[in-house]
């Protein structure tokens, strides 16, 4: 399982999605996309236009889950339970 959070400096929603899966010890690659304008155009594709989106991939394209903001049921369904 592979976590990308896209993120932005300043922004809480983004700190907080971190925040939540460092207490639980879960390992993410967190990409700021106002570094990054191939990174904010590849979640602006999935139809998003802010921060954070998270991305959860288990090894194939048809598995990718990806959703914006600080989802607790679903980082807890699809990454936690997961990861334990």
């Amino acid at each position: 399982m592979k976590v990308t959070v896209y993120t932005q400096p300043s922004c809480q929603p983004c700190k907080a999605v971190k925040r939540w899966l460092d207490r639980r010890g879960i390992t993410y690659q967190a990409v700021d996309v106002t570094e990054s304008p191939t990174d904010l155009e590849a979640i602006k594709a999935l139809g998003y236009n802010s921060v954070p989106v998270t991305v959860v991939n288990y090894g194939d394209a048809e598995t990718e889950l990806h959703w914006q903001g600080l989802v607790v049921d679903h980082m807890t369904k699809y990454i936690a339970q997961k990861a334990a």
